[in-house]
């Protein structure tokens, strides 16, 4: 039994949300996005269905209910409903089914997702004539998504989410993996028009956690990483796909891995440059949750400095200078702030530097150029499976940054300088040939320090290599 759940932990931001959800017949996604609009002209021109059947393309019985439903005014569309429940189901399919004119078929979505969103147990509708054709109730609405009209797939989506989150049964197995691969591809398809409908339809999803999992396991919040990470992709997109990984933090499982995606460095950006309240609102609030649904205390510890890395108790200072609408701003602020607080009292060079490595986001901080750090902490780059190694290591293939590439290259030599048997485990990780490569880098300070992190790899007598570097 599924139940469209409610939003934990921020009432306001929920409150807030459904708001912007339910605006209009139109369905779930604010009145101004592209779909809405586009909904709305459809449902301005009507369909002769009288041609239907003189072509005898539709039946003399679907002819007669669809006329009928057509027609009807809004307050006595339920007892058309109650009475003829499994025709209505029925004659959709059947219409869906033996009409190919996009124009027509808009027009048939746009009434079941009405129908729906006006009272949300419709959905049973679909569920129990599916029950008796054995077959899935969403099962002809997925099949749409192959099609090339825009209109059409997507507003075929939004009903495939609401049959899967409001009806009495969820969706599993091969429909939920096609369902969510479909939904990743178009938000990553930059031609893609109604970005904003796919994001609905996710955040419609993730308000149930067995299918936040499920999500996650299809690596899902890297794809909402990425979408979020792009330049220029609007406020409420933004927001959005902000809002589905506030959603997934709800799940302590997922809290738990969120940073190993760059969640916390890419979401530091959007808090950094936001103009709008409820963007703001929405980052600090998934911050909120990477501190408190996790159970592990490492983890929250490593979110804490991850956090701290990314400045964004500075940003925390800026925000508490301004004045909000909502209350709870200031209020995930102030627990923020707080939080971030203990963390710095806490804080080692090793926690900052591996917080600053995990991050991507290498700069020169004191902690690269101490030598105290590196005589003390050479072999903590061991720790965890070399996890700190490894990421310097693909910083320096995937990077296109300068400074990061010579501050990776300067670790690298720090790593094998201090720990001479690291030697042979950089060159098995493909360190060794990366740096070299970066000899012939186009900016000087990275090719000075591939220049020395090569010596390092390679020279014995350190003490011989500090007087020829001093001699240069």
């Amino acid at each position: 039994m599924s139940s469209y759940q409610s939003l934990e932990g921020v009432p306001s931001l929920a409150k807030l949300d459904r708001a912007e959800e339910f605006k209009g017949a139109g369905g779930f996604i604010i009145a101004t996005d592209p779909l809405s609009q586009r909904a709305a002209d459809v449902r301005a021109h009507r369909v002769n269905w009288q041609s239907y059947l003189q072509g005898q393309m539709i039946s003399q019985e679907d002819f007669q209910f669809i006329r009928e439903f057509d027609n009807v005014s809004a307050e006595n569309r339920e007892k058309v409903l109650q009475d003829k429940g499994m025709q209505a189901v029925k004659t959709f399919q059947n219409l869906m089914g033996k009409i190919s004119k996009d124009q027509t078929v808009q027009y048939i979505l746009t009434m079941v997702d009405d129908m729906l969103q006006e009272k949300h147990d419709r959905v049973n509708l679909f569920f129990d004539y599916a029950k008796k054709m054995k077959t899935a109730p969403w099962s002809q609405f997925i099949n749409m998504l192959n099609r090339q009209d825009q209109f059409v797939i997507n507003q075929a989506a939004r009903i495939i989410a609401k049959l899967a989150c409001w009806g009495r049964e969820l969706m599993e197995g091969s429909d939920l993996t096609y369902f969510f691969t479909w939904l990743k591809n178009q938000l990553v398809a930059k031609d893609n028009d109604y970005r904003q409908t796919v994001a609905g339809c996710l955040m419609m999803m993730l308000r149930i956690n067995e299918y936040r999992l499920g999500f996650m396991r299809l690596d899902g919040i890297n794809t909402l990483v990425t979408v979020v990470a792009a330049n220029k992709i609007g406020f409420q997109l933004q927001y959005q796909i902000t809002f589905s990984m506030w959603l997934l933090a709800f799940n302590a499982e997922i809290a738990m891995q969120m940073d190993r995606y760059n969640v916390i460095p890419v979401l530091s950006d959007v808090l950094r440059e936001s103009v709008k309240e409820k963007v703001t609102r929405i980052v600090l609030a998934t911050f909120r949750n990477l501190l408190e649904k996790p159970t592990d205390r490492d983890c929250i510890k490593d979110h804490a400095l991850a956090m701290i890395q990314c400045k964004v108790l500075k940003h925390l200072e800026v925000l508490e200078g301004q004045k909000f609408e909502d209350p709870d701003i200031t209020e995930d602020i102030e627990f923020l702030e707080e939080k971030l607080q203990e963390s710095m009292q806490d804080l080692s060079s090793f926690d900052e530097y591996s917080s600053e490595v995990r991050s991507g986001r290498l700069e020169w901080s004191p902690v690269h150029k101490s030598e105290k750090f590196w005589r003390e902490n050479a072999g903590r780059l061991n720790e965890k499976n070399y996890e700190l190694l490894k990421i310097l290591i693909r910083l320096l293939e995937t990077s296109k940054d300068p400074q990061i590439l010579a501050v990776a290259s300067h670790d690298i030599g720090e790593y094998v300088r201090h720990l001479p048997r690291g030697k042979h485990l950089i060159e098995t990780l493909g360190g060794k040939q990366l740096v070299m490569q970066h000899m012939h880098h186009e900016d000087q300070s990275v090719r000075y320090q591939a220049l020395l992190a090569v010596q390092k790899l390679m020279v014995h007598n350190w003490e011989y290599l500090g007087k020829q570097l001093q001699a240069a």
